[in-house]
């Protein structure tokens, strides 16, 4: 079985500012070897002949090149005891339609509708008993998390595996953007 998930990777230099955030909570666990990505649909454990024909299925999604950028912290859950510290990001609307393009190749392949709400947000902490002060004042001190606009040029099938230190994700096929015209994956252990 392999864990997969589909994500928007963000390049280097958001990933830089997003590190420099990761310090600072007690009983926080950050992310590994930089991992920042923005989920577009988890799709938990999956037999290696369904994670090919859903490797292939991605082919068929169509969407826009666009732009995005870091915009504010948050946690969830809203209410109750928080579990998972979070950037946000905007515009939305963009990649709302990338994770409906997403989610409609899937449907193609048998994967049923997600049930959860989609909320765009790049994952900066687990919680494990952080106390909610600690929290508060941390969003506090970094309430004002801005980045530049950043291209997003496409989307990435990934494989998680998880273990002792956290989950380590790893590129299975990458998907450019190219609106109307046909996208081609890549695999990134592949030449070209």
């Amino acid at each position: 079985m392999t864990r997969l998930f589909v994500a928007v990777p963000l390049p280097e230099e958001i990933k830089d500012q997003l590190e420099a955030l990761c310090i600072g909570l007690r009983d926080a666990r950050w992310p590994r070897d930089r991992q920042f990505h923005v989920t577009l649909r988890f799709l938990g454990e999956v037999e290696p002949h369904r994670a090919r024909a859903l490797e292939e299925v991605l082919h068929g999604v169509r969407a826009e090149p666009f732009e995005l950028a870091l915009s504010g912290l948050g946690h969830f859950p809203p209410r109750g005891k928080p579990k998972v510290l979070w950037a946000g990001v905007a515009p939305l609307e963009p990649l709302a339609d990338l994770h409906r393009a997403v989610g409609r190749a899937l449907r193609h392949a048998g994967v049923g509708p997600d049930e959860r709400k989609f909320a765009a947000h790049v994952t900066l902490a687990r919680l494990n008993g952080t106390p909610l002060h600690q929290l508060l004042d941390y969003l506090e001190r970094n309430r004002a998390l801005r980045s530049e606009p950043f291209p997003v040029t496409g989307f990435t099938l990934f494989a998680s595996s998880l273990s002792r230190e956290g989950a380590q994700h790893r590129p299975v096929a990458e998907y450019p953007l190219f609106g109307r015209r046909s996208p081609t994956a890549v695999r990134p252990d592949s030449p070209g």
